[in-house]
């Protein structure tokens, strides 16, 4: 502040620059401007005269939100490992389970996945093996392809179920999975429609045939240069029939089988190398990844809805989790996404679930940048089903399907073909036994500013209620500060059931030796959980309750009484209510001081919002004005 007022006179004190004597000591009190503590997120609960609260017993909202904004991203998290789709509860998610080695020497990806009979059957580089669930075990060579998978595809035509593994200059066919025959006719990507077996090649041109033994027909070609074809599947057009699609890197195409040629729809895109690959259809609409974007494309009697549902939404994910999505698949609770951390490569990849459904995949050894990720959204938010270590390979196809006897999604990655269970319906881990759960998951929580960045707050209690723990199914929270992505703080491990509470700063719950509280401008929260050896078992964080208090700068008000029965410093006092009045009309604030204090620590600025007076009458303008004053 500067200014140049000062009071060096005992009962005096100065407004707006004017001098006026005191009939008694100015009362001064700090004023406060909270009515009552704000709680982001709380429906019920005793109101604190003092602490406020905010509480997160959800995060069905899912992954994505690195800063709180509103109560409704109490539901939300920045990015974690933990199952999050049931309200009240978060655990450790599904176990995923790595196959063995698939027994082909030098460096392969998997390049498909597919099967046939209750069986899995992988493509390994050029080699196809089936899967023996029992003993964990890749059989010997079936069949060695003439190129890397393309696309492959399960169904039944004619009668007859094939599988189908297709890689552009041709394609290898089995009804048994022992003989493979392999016709030389261009097929990069297929799908079945209309009784009929279709595929398309690089260069956009359609051809189908009534099963794959029999002879190929040329029917539609796209209007777009070579390699713009992404993909071919069946969904419904604007009048509700199942037609054929081609995805393209500038968008869909929709085939008019009656002139036998395609369409551009509704669903124009830019040019992205990586659209349109991995399209699947997921409930009532269409899935359209581009890189790590989705568009969700709906068709219905308004005509087309176009809308962007990908986990690049919001604030997206973690510079470390960033990639591509190169594969899409339809499961009963979540519309999956493989996303590969990569930087170059992989281009055509694809997935979709069992009976019928493909799977692409491309052989592309790529640089590794950071993790690949399994991402499932059930329509309310995205939460992460496998996270690979750093530095691995990349993930390359997937495939939902209920072989031997169980819904499961197969992926490869890392040169190894892994699995993990899919629920049918919503998953109450109160209400299992049987579930296979991770060793461990971790949870970062959004930064939380109390929704007021400016002012101090200060951390006062953190209660976490807890199932399902012991000394070997633990939780261990930790809490970070003023926007430091790297440093945390660990609270003490729990490791039994109940409601732990953490009293700021000390580390371990229960603990009070201080209770002086931490200052914070953010605060957040990271949850661990880890089992032991039983992998039935999962700790269950129930909800996280943080009580902090806001607290504004210091504010004064002040009570005076004038003396206007004297002049002071030569005005009258006529000339004295006239200065009063005039810091009374004033609509910038005033200055107050009653000190001579160098430092302008005790000069403040302030409005008149209340004033008494008691006056004589006619002409004269002596008596007393009672004013109280309140620094803004």
């Amino acid at each position: 502040m500067t200014t140049s007022e000062r009071v060096i006179n005992s009962q005096e004190i100065n407004i707006n620059g004017e001098y006026y004597k005191l009939t008694r000591p100015v009362q001064s009190t700090i004023i406060w401007q909270y009515a009552a503590p704000v709680r982001a997120g709380e429906i019920t609960g005793t109101a604190h005269p003092r602490l406020s609260q905010i509480r997160w017993s959800s995060s069905r909202g899912g992954i994505g939100k690195k800063d709180h904004r509103d109560a409704v991203d109490v539901d939300r998290i920045w990015y974690g490992t933990s199952w999050l789709r049931v309200d009240g509860h978060k655990t450790l998610p599904s176990r995923v389970v790595t196959t063995a080695a698939s027994g082909v020497s030098g460096v392969v990806t998997v390049d498909a996945i597919a099967e046939l009979s209750n069986v899995i059957y992988a493509a390994f580089g050029l080699s196809v093996r089936s899967y023996s669930f029992s003993t964990d075990a890749w059989g010997s060579n079936l069949h060695t392809l003439a190129a890397a998978v393309t696309d492959s595809l399960t169904a039944r035509l004619g009668g007859t179920v094939y599988m189908m593994f297709f890689y552009g200059s041709g394609y290898a066919y089995t009804t048994d999975g022992a003989s493979f025959s392999t016709p030389t006719t261009d097929v990069k990507y297929a799908a079945v429609w209309d009784d009929r077996l279709w595929g398309i090649d690089s260069t956009g041109t359609l051809r189908w045939a009534f099963n794959p033994t029999g002879t190929w027909t040329d029917d539609a070609q796209l209007p777009l240069p070579n390699d713009y074809v992404q993909d071919l599947f069946v969904a419904r057009d604007a009048i509700g029939n199942h037609i054929l699609y081609a995805s393209t890197k500038v968008g869909l195409f929709a085939h008019d089988v009656g002139n036998a040629r395609f369409v551009e729809t509704e669903m124009s895109l830019p040019f992205h190398n990586d659209a349109g690959a991995g399209v699947t259809r997921f409930r009532d609409s269409t899935y359209i990844p581009a890189g790590l974007g989705i568009y969700k494309y709906a068709l219905g009697g308004a005509g087309a809805v176009i809308t962007t549902v990908g986990p690049d939404k919001d604030q997206g994910l973690p510079s470390d989790r960033r990639g591509k999505i190169v594969g899409l698949a339809s499961s009963h609770n979540d519309l999956i996404a493989l996303v590969t951390s990569t930087t170059a490569g992989a281009e055509n990849l694809n997935l979709h679930g069992s009976s019928g459904m493909s799977a692409h995949a491309s052989p592309a050894m790529d640089t590794i940048t950071g993790r690949s990720l399994v991402l499932g959204w059930d329509e309310l938010g995205y939460q992460v089903l496998f996270e690979s270590e750093a530095q691995t390979e990349t993930i390359t196809t997937g495939l939902v399907s209920n072989a031997y006897n169980g819904y499961r999604f197969w992926f490869g990655h890392d040169r190894r073909v892994k699995y993990f269970s899919l629920p049918v319906d919503v998953v109450n881990p109160d209400e299992l036994s049987d579930r296979e759960y991770a060793d461990s998951s971790r949870d970062d929580y959004p930064w939380f500013d109390g929704g007021q960045a400016e002012i101090d707050k200060l951390a006062v209690r953190l209660h976490i209620e807890v199932a399902g723990a012991s000394s070997t199914e633990t939780v261990t929270p930790y809490f970070g500060l003023n926007y430091d992505d790297d440093t945390w703080t660990a609270l003490g491990e729990i490791s039994s059931n109940g409601i732990h509470t953490y009293t700021f700063p000390n580390t371990t719950a229960g603990t009070t030796t201080s209770a002086t509280g931490t200052d914070f401008r953010a605060f957040r929260l990271r949850v661990d959980l880890a089992n032991g050896t039983n992998d039935n078992l999962s700790p269950d964080v129930r909800s996280l309750t943080l009580e902090y208090r806001k607290k504004l700068p210091p504010k004064y008000g002040f009570s005076v009484e004038l003396n206007l029965n004297v002049d002071s410093h030569g005005v009258s006092p006529r000339g004295q209510r006239a200065n009063l009045r005039s810091a009374i009309d004033s609509n910038p604030r005033v200055e107050v001081t009653y000190r001579d204090d160098d430092g302008n620590t005790r000069n403040y600025w302030a409005d008149i919002i209340q004033t008494t007076n008691l006056e004589n009458t006619g002409y004269d303008e002596r008596g007393i004005s009672r004013l109280v004053l309140a620094e803004l």
